[in-house]
């Protein structure tokens, strides 16, 4: 398949603008806010605000996570999303040149993938090919490809979406069975996403790397059923894994949605997962239940107080950690999108007023601020 057989995308008519509708902001205001938070995240001080770095003397630029002191193809991604979304098409292009140049393997059994880094428990990371990542990737090329066209530049977007989403998809084949522990990125059976695409990860997936959304879209780009099975299996898993009463979602899980063994908690990696789900809900508004864990997981926190709620917890609700985190204010942000409970202004207003981190602590933080900010105000869209 060429660039020019993908079929369009297509989203909904409408996007919710919860800032304009449920807070009053004037659309002027909306849109300084947006301008200021991406300065602020690609163009900000290097040691307190910014995350983007171009690399001297190239045409490339990179996300750095100074936490974990790396770079992440989750960052790149969703780097990648942002500034599609945007129109930022430099700064687009210029991380998909570092991470096709850097992170894309040329050879060998994961030729096609791109490296990253995996947590794992005790706090530390591992080598390895991140599904989080490799999606938003293959996501922001095919916008890239509706927005800007893939003839227009020295990029192909499309042809390095169809190519990477084939190596997701077709990882065995290509390399004429399981080398080297290499798998594709999804279960050809129940079309979940691998934890990570290796035979160590049989059975194992994370909630947060579940994309139905993208899925869809994909079915409609590749016009390929697989992908609209994907999605259906996506969404089914999600309401498998959540608790019943609290909606929390824990970090990992085995394909039949109990929690993995010492990823029984919901932390920073699940945060991600409220996102999806309210894309999915807004993008194609297909599965009731995302609107009632919705209302579920934001009862939850306001027991707890809006205002008081910590960053990690058991999923039946017990507190592990009481110090707030910005990323999940963020995420019930947009949870509050689609939740009909009496104050999910209130959890949208957190999000307006709430500051991203600065300093070691900034990269999941301010990432996650600017897709909320982008969601919240209609912005986070299909192309």
């Amino acid at each position: 398949m060429s660039s020019d057989e993908l079929g369009p995308l297509t989203g909904p008519s409408e996007y919710p603008n919860a800032f304009r509708d449920v807070l009053g902001k004037t659309d002027e205001e909306i849109a300084a806010k947006i301008e200021d938070s991406f300065e602020q995240l690609f163009y900000g001080d290097r040691y307190e605000e910014t995350v983007y770095y171009p690399v001297p003397g190239t045409e490339q630029a990179y996300i750095w996570d100074d936490y974990h002191n790396s770079v992440r193809s989750e960052g790149i991604g969703l780097g990648m999303i942002i500034t599609v979304e945007l129109d930022k098409r430099d700064e687009f292009d210029r991380i998909w040149r570092y991470a096709k140049s850097t992170l894309q393997l040329k050879s060998g059994p994961g030729q096609g993938y791109l490296m990253s880094w995996c947590d794992v428990p005790g706090g530390t990371a591992v080598v390895c090919f991140d599904p989080f990542g490799l999606q938003q990737v293959a996501m922001a090329l095919f916008f890239a490809h509706g927005r800007w066209g893939s003839d227009t530049g020295t990029i192909d977007y499309g042809m390095d979406a169809i190519s990477l989403l084939e190596v997701m998809r077709h990882k065995e084949a290509l390399n004429g069975g399981v080398a080297s522990g290499v798998t594709n990125t999804f279960d050809p059976t129940t079309k979940l996403v691998y934890d990570y695409p290796h035979v160590s990860a049989a059975d194992v997936t994370r909630p947060s790397i579940e994309m139905p959304a993208y899925y869809e879209l994909w079915a409609q780009a590749m016009r390929d059923p697989f992908w609209s099975e994907a999605a259906a299996s996506a969404r089914t898993h999600w309401q498998e894994a959540a608790h019943p009463s609290t909606g929390l979602i824990p970090v990992r899980t085995h394909f039949d949605g109990t929690p993995v063994l010492n990823w029984d908690y919901f932390g920073s990696e699940a945060y991600r997962t409220q996102l999806s789900i309210a894309l999915d809900h807004v993008w194609f508004g297909v599965d009731p239940w995302q609107v009632e864990e919705a209302d579920r997981l934001l009862g939850f926190f306001s027991k707890l107080g809006i205002d008081k709620y910590g960053a990690v917890f058991k999923i039946n609700g017990a507190m592990l950690s009481a110090t707030p985190e910005s990323a999940l204010i963020f995420m019930n942000g947009v949870t509050g999108l689609i939740a009909t409970n009496d104050d999910r202004a209130a959890y949208i207003e957190a999000v307006w007023t709430t500051p991203p981190a600065t300093g070691e602590t900034r990269y999941f933080s301010r990432l996650l601020h600017m897709l909320s900010l982008l969601t919240l105000s209609g912005q986070f869209r299909v192309y």
